[in-house]
C-alpha cells in the first residue's frame, strides 16, 4: 500500500468480502454443530426414501445457528435429490396460516399465489395437489416459529400441515419448527388436536461458549477481513463481549460494524477503540430485529410504555388509546404479544384498594428503544 503507512486510500477497503457479515449470510465451515446436524439428517432420511420425514422441534436462543443449519440440511438435501421440495417460511414475517401456505405455495410454484385472495381450502389444495403430480415429499421449517405463536394462528397451521394426507391422500409433508423464545412451551401451547398427532423429534441448539464463539468469529474474519485487519487481540475482545450477550449474530454485527469505524479513519486496521464504539449498536441488534418486523400499533404501545415506563397498565392504556383509538381488548393482546417478545416485562402488583394490577416497563435501554423506533 503506497502513501501514509496504515491508511487507506480513499477506493480501499479493509474488507476482503463484507457479504460474510450479513445475517443471511451461510459459512462454509459450521462447526460446533454436528450432533444438531445429525439429528436433523437423520429425521429427513426417510424423506430420501419417498417416505413423510419425522417431524422435529429446533430449539435454543436466538444466534445460535438455528436457522445456518436449517439453510445447510435444505442445501444438501437439494444437491442430493429433486424428489424432496424443502420450503423455510420466516414466521417472523409470515405470521399467519394463510401467509405460511401463501409462501408454500410460491415455494411449489415459483410464483405467487392470485392476489385476488383465494381461499385457503383452495390454496392447499393447489399445493397438495402438485405434490401429489409431481411424487414429490415436502419438509416445511416454520422457523421463529414462536410469531405464529404470538399470534394464535400456530395450532391452525400445524393442524392443516400435520393432517394433509387425510384430506389429500398421498401427499406427504414433514414439519420443522424452529423456536428461538426459551419461554414458550411450544407443544403445550397447542391444541389437544395437534398435540395428539405431533410428536416432534427434539434438536437443542445450545448458547455458544467463548472459546467456541472465537473459533467461528475467527472464521469469518479470515473469510471477510484482509489480513492483518483484525488482531488476536481484537479478536478476542469481540469474542468476549458476544459471549456477555450468548448471541452470536451479536459478534458477526460488531465485526462489520468495527470494519467500518476502521475505514471511517481511513485506517488499515481495526483498533479496540472501533469495537467500543460499534458495541453501543451491535449489542442491540437482537432488539433491531425485534422491533424492525413490528406493525404500526406494536410500536405505538411501545411507545406508549416508554413514556410511561414503570406504570400502571391502566394509565399505560390511556396513552395507547390516545395514539391509536384501539380499544382495550386489542390492546391486551398487544401488551401480551410484546412481553412474549421479551420487550417489556409486566409484573403483577397488589395496589392498595384497586386490587391487583400490572406495572409495564421496557426490558431494554429507554432511549435505545425509542431510537430503534423512530
Amino acid at each position: 500500500m503506497g502513501g501514509d503507512e496504515g491508511m487507506l486510500s480513499w477506493d480501499e477497503s479493509v474488507f476482503r468480502d463484507e457479504h460474510v457479515f450479513e445475517i443471511d449470510y451461510v459459512p462454509e465451515a459450521f462447526v460446533h454443530r454436528e450432533s444438531q446436524m445429525q439429528g436433523l439428517s437423520h429425521a429427513l432420511r426417510p424423506a430420501l426414501r419417498g417416505s413423510r420425514p419425522l417431524n422435529v422441534s429446533v430449539r435454543g436462543p436466538p444466534g445460535t445457528g438455528k436457522t445456518t443449519a436449517i439453510q445447510k440440511l435444505f442445501g444438501e438435501v437439494a444437491a442430493e435429490t429433486a424428489e424432496v421440495e424443502t420450503i423455510r417460511v420466516n414466521c417472523q414475517v409470515n405470521s399467519t396460516r394463510y401467509a405460511v401456505f401463501s409462501r408454500l405455495f410460491e415455494g411449489c410454484f415459483d410464483y405467487e399465489p392470485p392476489s385476488s385472495g383465494i381461499s385457503f381450502k383452495k390454496l392447499f389444495g393447489q399445493i397438495a395437489e402438485k405434490l401429489i403430480e409431481e411424487d414429490r415429499v415436502l419438509v416445511v421449517a416454520l422457523d421463529d416459529v414462536n410469531y405464529l405463536f404470538y399470534e394464535n394462528e400456530a395450532s391452525d397451521t400445524l393442524y392443516s400441515l400435520l393432517r394433509a394426507h387425510e384430506e389429500h391422500p398421498g401427499a406427504r409433508i414433514g414439519v420443522i419448527v424452529v423456536s428461538s423464545d426459551p419461554t414458550l412451551e411450544a407443544i403445550d401451547e397447542l391444541d389437544a388436536r395437534v398435540q395428539s398427532v405431533f410428536r416432534p423429534e427434539d434438536v437443542y441448539f445450545p448458547v455458544y461458549d467463548e472459546p467456541e464463539i472465537e473459533e467461528i468469529l475467527g472464521e469469518r474474519v479470515k473469510r471477510g477481513f484482509h489480513d492483518g485487519v483484525v488482531s488476536g487481540d481484537v479478536l478476542s475482545r469481540v469474542a468476549a463481549l458476544t459471549a456477555e450477550s450468548g448471541d452470536l449474530r451479536v459478534g458477526i454485527d460488531l465485526l462489520r460494524r468495527a470494519g467500518l469505524n476502521a475505514e471511517a479513519r481511513a485506517s488499515q486496521v481495526v483498533e479496540g477503540g472501533d469495537v467500543e464504539d460499534a458495541y453501543e449498536t451491535s449489542k442491540h441488534v437482537h432488539l433491531s430485529r425485534s422491533l424492525a418486523n413490528l406493525a404500526a400499533s406494536e410500536r405505538e404501545l411501545l411507545a406508549a410504555i416508554a413514556d410511561n415506563d414503570g406504570e400502571q397498565a391502566g394509565a399505560v392504556y390511556e396513552a395507547f388509546h390516545e395514539r391509536t383509538d384501539l380499544g382495550y381488548t386489542r390492546y391486551s393482546e398487544l401488551v401480551n404479544k410484546v412481553d412474549q417478545l421479551g420487550l417489556i416485562d409486566a409484573e403483577y402488583a397488589d395496589v392498595e384498594g384497586r386490587g391487583r394490577s400490572r406495572s409495564l416497563s421496557l426490558s431494554y435501554d429507554r432511549e435505545a428503544v425509542l431510537d430503534r423506533l423512530e
